[in-house]
C-alpha cells in the first residue's frame, strides 16, 4: 500500500527533546504540545516519503500502563494510536519495559501485512534493528529521524543508522514548534514560626494518648515539645525528638488529642485560647467550623445529582474529550456538579466554603480523578501537587459560575 506510518518512541523524542532543550533528560523539564508534535510529524512524513499518512504510532510508558492525560490526550486525536508499556522504578530512576518489544512487534506486522509503503522511526533504541532490518526484507522503505542532539554527537544507535533507507534530523528550530523548555524552580524561603501551630505541638497529650507507664514520657510528648521548640525559633536538645528519628514524630492522630487540650496551656503566652487544627488549602491553612460536617450533610454529591443516562453520557465525555489534566478534571467535575443542581441557593452555601471543598464532595472528586490515573503513587508518596491542581479547578469553575449567576440576577 502506497502509505506511510510513523512509529515515534515517546521517551526517545521528549528525553532527547529536554536534554536539547533543558540541558537534562527529564521530560518534566519542558512544556509540551501533543496537538503540535503531531501535526508537526504527519506533515514532515507525508513530504518526505511522497506518501499519504496511515497513522500515527505512540510508544510509551506509564505505571501499570495506567494511561497519563498526555496519552488520553493523544489517543482521541485522529490518526493516532498509543501504546503503552510499563513504567518501572529502579535504582531510584524510572525506566520503560515492553516499549521496545511492542514497536518491533508493530513494525514486523506492517510490513508483513504489506499496510505501507514507508515507515518512519524515531527513535534512537538499537534493540529496533532486527526489526528494522526485517520490514527492509518485506519491501518497505524505513526513514530514521533523529532528534538534534545537545552535545553534537549521536544520540542514536550507530547500527539502525547505517542500516536505515533515509534519515533527517529533528532540528531545534523543529522542535521548539512544540516543545518549550521550563523555567528551573527557584528555592522556597523557609517558613516563618506558627505560633498558633507551636501551640498544639507545645500541649500535653491526653489521658487515652499517655503511655501505661506514668514515669516515662512518651515519644510523641518530647516530639511535639521539640516540634514546638523549633517553631519558636528555640534549639531543640540533640538527641530528642524530631532529631531522634522518625519514630518520635507525633501521628496525626496524636495530635488531634493535643488540639483539645490547647485552651488550657497557657492562652496569654500562645495565642487564641481554643487553637484547633486547620486544614490545608492552596492559601494556606483555613480552620474548620465546628458545624462544618452540619453543613456538608446539606450538600448533595454529584452522584445523587446524576441520572443513568447522564452516567453514561459523563463516562463518553471522559473518554473522549476530557485529557486528564488535573486542573481540568477538577473544572468538568465543579461543571457537572452545577449544571445538575436544582436549588441554587446550594451554589451560594458551596461558595461559602471556600477554600476548603466539603469533605463528602472532595472524596468524589479524589475519587474522580483517580479515573483518569491521578493521585497515583509517585516515589512511593501521593503527588500532592495533582491534588492542589484538581482542587484549584473545581474552585475556578465555582467561581466563575457564581460571578455568571450574580451578574444575571443583577440585570
Amino acid at each position: 500500500m502506497d502509505r506511510c506510518v510513523v512509529l515515534v518512541d515517546a521517551g526517545y523524542l521528549l528525553g532527547a527533546a529536554a536534554s536539547l532543550l533543558a540541558g537534562e533528560p527529564s521530560r518534566s523539564r519542558i512544556t509540551v504540545d501533543h496537538a503540535a508534535i503531531v501535526q508537526g510529524l504527519r506533515e514532515r512524513a507525508e513530504r518526505e516519503t511522497g506518501r499519504p499518512l496511515l497513522r500515527i504510532y505512540w510508544f510509551d510508558g506509564a505505571p501499570d500502563r495506567v494511561p497519563q492525560p498526555e496519552h488520553r490526550r493523544l489517543r482521541v486525536m485522529p490518526r493516532v494510536t498509543v501504546r503503552l508499556g510499563a513504567l518501572t522504578r529502579s535504582d531510584g530512576r524510572w525506566a520503560q519495559k515492553g516499549v521496545d518489544a511492542a514497536m518491533h512487534a508493530e513494525l514486523s506486522e506492517l510490513a508483513r501485512n504489506r499496510a505501507c509503503s514507508d515507515v518512519v522511526l524515531v527513535t534512537g533504541d538499537g534493540d529496533l534493528l532486527p526489526g528494522m532490518m526485517s520490514a527492509k526484507e518485506h519491501g518497505v522503505a524505513v526513514h530514521l529521524w533523529a532528534v538534534q542532539a545537545a552535545d553534537g554527537d549521536y544520540n542514536q544507535s550507530e547500527d539502525l543508522v547505517a542500516e536505515a533507507d533515509e534519515r533527517r534530523v529533528l532540528d531545534r528550530e523543529w522542535i521548539t514548534r512544540a516543545m518549550q523548555a521550563r523555567e528551573a524552580p527557584g528555592i522556597c524561603a523557609p517558613p516563618s514560626p506558627r505560633p498558633e501551630i507551636a501551640a498544639i505541638l507545645s500541649a500535653p497529650l491526653p489521658e487515652s494518648a499517655l503511655p501505661a507507664e506514668p514515669a516515662k514520657p512518651s515519644a510523641s510528648t518530647t516530639a511535639a515539645a521539640e516540634a514546638a521548640k523549633a517553631a519558636n525559633g528555640q534549639e531543640a536538645a540533640p538527641g530528642t525528638g524530631a532529631t531522634a528519628g522518625k519514630p518520635g514524630v507525633p501521628t496525626p492522630k496524636d495530635l488531634a488529642g493535643l488540639s483539645r487540650g490547647v485552651a488550657t496551656a497557657q492562652p496569654d503566652r500562645h495565642g487564641p485560647a481554643a487553637a484547633t487544627l486547620r486544614w490545608s488549602s492552596e492559601k494556606g491553612w483555613i480552620e474548620r467550623a465546628a458545624a462544618s460536617e452540619a453543613a456538608d450533610a446539606g450538600l448533595p454529591t454529584l452522584a445523587q445529582l446524576t441520572t443513568a443516562e447522564q452516567r453514561w453520557a459523563d463516562r463518553e465525555e471522559d473518554i473522549t474529550t476530557v485529557s486528564g489534566d488535573p486542573f481540568e478534571v477538577g473544572q468538568v467535575f465543579a461543571r457537572r456538579w452545577i449544571d445538575r443542581l436544582i436549588d441554587r441557593s446550594l451554589l451560594q452555601q458551596l461558595s461559602g466554603e471556600y477554600p476548603r471543598v466539603p469533605h463528602r464532595i472532595d472524596g468524589e472528586l479524589l475519587r474522580y480523578a483517580a479515573r483518569f490515573g491521578l493521585l497515583a503513587h509517585k516515589d512511593d508518596q501521593i503527588d500532592e501537587h495533582d491534588r492542589y491542581a484538581i482542587r484549584a479547578g473545581f474552585w475556578r469553575e465555582v467561581d466563575a459560575r457564581q460571578v455568571a449567576e450574580n451578574s444575571t440576577a443583577g440585570e
